[in-house]
């Protein structure tokens, strides 16, 4: 009796409808759903510790020295009669003073860089090993290694160096990453050489894409908070897989340390850069020929475009790729080779990423309607000057001279001062040419570089340059050093017999 009550009982209770119990277990979903992303959030990594470790043995300091000359300075031997008694002892006093010519010092600098390969590839900045006469790449197990420059890009301040001599042990190495998934907000560290202390971390996020900070024409910079001084130039900025996205460039400080806005590059226009300067010593950039400028509000209305985009078309090269795929002046550059140009700064990148001799698509915009054009990218050349089939013939006649060391020198003669805008005054010996597997080009020479002493004596003819490296090689000399002139600016260069591979 008792049990058919309770039977009763039961049988009395309310139903739970099913849309209810549907409702109910959504809502369960979608409350775990969003703890869930409340909690990645909020979520910091409790420790870089074995990111660091891990990573740090890849990233070197590297050293440079470059002998620069000065003024004399100090004071001036009198004049005296020839054969005077004095003549000798002042002469000895001046000299032993500083007085009487010019002297020349040494200037130390520290920057940082990274192994990209194990057979001794190192990425570093151009402006950390400019002009420098020796590089030492210091690994943090201690070794100490001399380094040869293999080329170097001044308008990406990039620089592939490779050590001379084999290491005691096997060097570990990194890789670059996919930058352009860099997201802003996203954690990265900083491992490099501030001020010279010696392997640093800094962790940081990423605070802004694509700054432009007015340095080149193809300012794309990574913006970080990460901690980046004075000798963390060259250094890698990782992401939270290990990978290099970011080579650290500049920072912006009004004292002179880290007030967390430091640029890289990224290491989708570092790759392009590293990669060419180990296949050719040199970069070779497309080109199209215009001239171009930024899209305003009021120029779009007056261009019938229904926004601010694109890249204005100024002026157009006669005979240059644009010219001759149908460019004119008022075009408006609305995609390259499939990529969409939003702004003006997006086109040089773009085209300068394009290999010379691609025939590739442009959408324009002339008068408001659209149109595709074909255009056939032609080559920049290292100091960014066009390479036309002339100026490639002219190239064919320059490099028949005299082959040194990698170097292929001619005469300065009046129509090649003017071709290289070398001053009347300056003299030496052109290099018209370097071979990208010597020693010359890994030390940075290269076209239009005047050799103005071989062995501290003058030079004026590539016979004499032939003569003077082949007396250094007689003298059992393992070197000869070179004092060079680019543009009036003057370094002294050590090139090793043993290293150069026409030798």
């Amino acid at each position: 009796m008792k049990h058919e009550k309770t039977a009763a009982i039961a049988a009395t209770k309310p139903a739970i409808p099913v849309a209810f119990k549907v409702a109910l277990a959504s809502l369960i979903l979608l409350m775990g759903f969003v703890f869930a992303q409340v909690a990645n959030a909020r979520a910091v990594p409790t420790s870089f510790a074995d990111l660091a470790e891990r990573l740090s043995p890849a990233v070197v300091n590297i050293s440079t020295s470059q002998t620069v000359k000065r003024p004399n300075i100090g004071p001036k031997i009198p004049e005296l009669p020839q054969g005077s008694p004095f003549e000798e002892f002042f002469k000895d006093f001046f000299d032993k003073r500083g007085g009487q010519g010019p002297s020349s010092r040494k200037v130390q600098s520290l920057g940082s860089g990274f192994v990209i390969d194990p057979k001794g590839f190192i990425v570093t900045n151009n402006h950390v090993i400019e002009n420098a006469d020796e590089i030492v790449v210091n690994f943090p197990n201690g070794d100490s290694l001399d380094a040869e420059l293999v080329g170097t890009d001044p308008k990406t301040d990039l620089a592939v160096l490779k050590l001379t001599e084999e290491p005691s042990e096997p060097i570990p190495f990194v890789n670059f990453g996919d930058s352009d998934a860099a997201r802003v907000g996203d954690w990265v560290i900083a491992i490099g050489n501030p001020f010279g202390l010696g392997g640093s971390v800094s962790a940081g996020i990423i605070s802004a894409r694509n700054r432009n900070i007015n340095s080149g024409p193809y300012d794309d910079f990574l913006q970080t908070d990460a901690a980046i001084n004075r000798g963390n130039s060259g250094g890698p900025l990782f992401n939270m897989d290990g990978d290099v996205i970011g080579v650290n460039t500049a920072i912006y400080s009004p004292t002179g340390g880290s007030v967390g806005v430091g640029f890289s590059v990224p290491a989708a226009i570092a790759m392009n850069v590293v990669d060419q300067l180990r296949e050719f010593g040199e970069i070779r950039r497309g080109w199209i020929g215009v001239r171009i400028r930024e899209v305003s509000e009021e120029l779009a209305e007056g261009l019938d475009l229904e926004k601010p985009m694109g890249a204005l078309v100024e002026d157009v090269t006669d005979e240059g790729p644009a010219a001759e795929g149908g460019v004119e002046i008022g075009d408006v550059i609305l995609s390259f080779d499939g990529k969409d140009i939003e702004e003006m700064r997006d086109l040089p990148r773009a085209v300068a990423e394009t290999p010379a001799g691609d025939t590739v698509r442009m959408i324009v915009s002339r008068k408001g309607k659209t149109q595709t054009l074909k255009i056939t990218v032609g080559l920049l050349d290292a100091e960014g000057n066009a390479v036309t089939g002339d100026e490639e013939d002219e190239k064919k006649v320059e490099e028949s001279g005299e082959v040194v060391l990698g170097m292929t020198l001619s005469d300065l003669d009046r129509k090649l001062r003017e071709t290289y805008e070398i001053k009347p005054d300056q003299e030496g010996v052109l290099i018209t040419d370097v071979d990208s597997t010597s020693a010359a080009a890994r030390k940075g020479l290269r076209r239009g570089d005047v050799i103005v002493e071989v062995a501290q004596e003058a030079v004026s003819t590539p016979d004499e340059v032939t003569a003077r490296v082949a007396a250094q090689k007689t003298d059992g000399k393992s070197s000869v050093l070179l004092l060079v002139s680019r543009r009036g600016d003057v370094r002294f260069v050590a090139l090793r017999f043993e290293d150069d591979a026409a030798d």
